[in-house]
């Protein structure tokens, strides 16, 4: 029992480290949001998608395809701005000529958004998967300190997991070697009597 304990704690801080890794390295790497398998893993920074998604959490969203497909009830993801993302619902789709324009809401807004949504500002599909809070975790990760902290700090436990583990079966070599030694002089006192 110990020992598959022993094994599983091990194996859970190694993927913590590697998952870590990439989310730090991903992020450098990228200027801003990582990217997984082709899904971008965008910070949810507001409320004005809950229930759907909380604060804080990290969502995966696909990027590219035909941005003129979206009706209503899907998520999606656009600039609001040169700088800004929004990832809001479409609630309606008007269609004039050639363009397609999606009114869009927050489920937790009580108004819709002032704007229709031109689909060439559209960037990404929302695709029902979210991890809750993980997004103050990959802004963390954004910043010097917090790309150290989150490289060490894994790298640090694993070496201190590792120590334990190699002074624990220290301790049991010199018991067994204790047990053997004593069952050898008894077995010598024996010998001369």
């Amino acid at each position: 029992m110990m020992k598959w304990s022993s094994r599983l704690i091990s194996f859970v801080l190694f993927i913590t480290l590697i998952f870590l890794v990439f989310i730090v390295i991903s992020t450098k790497a990228s200027g801003g949001d990582p990217e997984l398998f082709g899904y971008q893993l965008k910070t949810v920074l507001s409320g004005s998608m809950e229930p759907e998604f909380k604060t804080g959490s990290v969502i995966a969203v696909k990027p590219g395809g035909d941005m003129t497909k979206f009706t209503e009830g899907d998520v999606i993801t656009f600039m609001e701005n040169e700088t800004k993302l929004v990832t809001h619902r479409v609630i309606g789709v008007v269609e004039s000529g050639e363009h397609v324009m999606y009114e869009t809401k927050g489920d937790n807004n009580k108004a819709p958004d002032s704007s229709l949504v031109l689909s060439e500002n559209v960037v990404a599909e929302y695709t029902g998967f979210t991890i809750p809070y993980l997004g103050y975790i990959g802004n963390f990760a954004q910043s010097k300190e917090g790309a150290a902290l989150l490289l060490i700090l894994p790298g640090l436990f694993l070496v201190l997991y590792s120590g334990v583990t190699m002074w624990q079966a220290i301790n049991q070599l010199e018991k067994e070697n204790k047990k053997r030694a004593k069952a050898e002089r008894a077995e010598q006192l024996k010998e001369l009597m």
